[in-house]
């Protein structure tokens, strides 16, 4: 009787549970609430598999269990709440996890990735059929063919676009891209070094190709992933082992260092050598997340000496409803690529061999389609 009632207002969806930190996830038959006032439910087409949603699924930023995540996605608005005028039922959109309170002073200077209340707690959605709360990691909750988010975490695609490439817009893209655009704010002949060739990276390394910067340096462990970002628009790769990466820099940038070193990746060594590859009034953009914690030791002295700085780059601190229209606009003027990112496409039944894939850092972004 009392699940007769939930599946009432509820639907019934599949999802991809986490229920223990390092465990494979259970795909799983869940109940979904219908949106609020502000929030829309979207059937899912895609979702891509971020190394943000692999490090949660591992437990490195701890979180609350169950819970269901994934954050990259795209599909059909197929139910809007009461109090939505900007959509409709059949609208092609993307997801994102950027929301805001929208009244903060952060908020007001339009930085919504900066807001101090984004993330406060609020009921989830999702239920299991024992009645038992599911979260909704990273307030999206992507790994599933259904999601209710917030409206603000939707942006309208044209009929032009696929939805496969549409979802690594709102997560992967837009980080890389933001963290030259939005953040470092790159100039036309500046010069950077990539650390980390993966979705991220990649992204990071095309958008500092299209502001035309004089060195794009990318720098990772694996060739085969050196040899992509040559794809993307680096114009010289360093091989992360084996050799000083300071003075291949160096060597690379007639002893000056770069404007920008991005460090796309979570590794703490990457963090604690960036520094060094700067020139004088360059700056070290912190892009990749590591676990929490996680303690850098830098030379003050010499950082303020030498007018350097860290900047945080939190999803390329983007303003979706301003920076995706650009997205889209560079993607159809054939600047942006974006199938080309894409490794290889998985069934929401063999997520877990996805996030194996994923994790052996062989792949580009691997995608779930619904």
């Amino acid at each position: 009787m009392a699940l007769n009632h939930l599946k009432l207002n509820s639907t019934m969806i599949r999802a991809a549970v986490c229920r223990e930190f390092g465990q494979p996830l259970s795909v799983e038959k869940i109940l979904l609430a219908p949106p609020k006032s502000y929030e829309l439910k979207v059937k899912l087409a895609a979702c891509a598999i971020c190394h943000s949603d692999i490090s949660a699924i591992k437990g490195i930023w701890n979180g609350s269990l169950p819970a269901v995540y994934g954050h990259e996605a795209s599909g059909f608005v197929t139910q809007v709440g009461r109090k939505i005028k900007d959509f409709k039922p059949g609208d092609r959109v993307l997801v994102s996890l950027i929301r805001a309170c929208g009244e903060c002073e952060l908020c007001r200077e339009n930085e919504p990735t900066s807001c101090l209340y984004a993330y406060d707690e609020e009921p989830s959605p999702l239920k299991d059929l024992k009645n038992e709360v599911i979260f909704k990691g990273m307030k999206t909750g992507a790994f599933a063919d259904h999601v209710v988010v917030s409206a603000e975490q939707c942006v309208k695609v044209p009929n032009e676009l696929p939805l496969v490439e549409a979802s690594l817009l709102s997560c992967g893209v837009l980080t890389g891209y933001g963290s030259v655009y939005n953040t470092a704010k790159l100039k036309t002949g500046q010069s950077v070094v990539v650390i980390g060739s993966g979705g991220v990276g990649l992204n990071t390394i095309q958008a500092a190709r299209i502001k035309s910067a004089s060195h794009i340096i990318a720098i990772d462990i694996s060739n085969e992933k050196l040899k992509i970002a040559r794809n993307f628009g680096a114009t010289a790769t360093v091989k992360a082992s084996g050799q000083s990466i300071e003075d291949t820099v160096k060597s690379l940038t007639n002893g000056l260092g770069v404007n920008y070193v991005f460090v796309t990746v979570g590794d703490p060594e990457a963090f604690l050598y960036a520094p060094s590859l700067l020139k004088s009034g360059g700056s070290i953009v912190l892009v990749g997340l590591p676990q929490s914690g996680t303690q850098v030791p830098y030379d003050a002295m010499k950082l303020s000496a030498m007018n350097q700085s860290i900047l945080g780059s939190r999803m390329g601190k983007g303003v979706l409803s301003r920076d995706i229209p650009k997205l889209i606009k560079l993607w159809k003027a054939g600047k942006l690529q974006l199938r080309e990112l894409i490794s290889k496409k998985f069934e929401l039944n063999q997520i877990n061999e996805a996030i194996r894939d994923s994790s052996s850092g062989k792949s580009k972004r691997n995608i779930i389609i619904f």
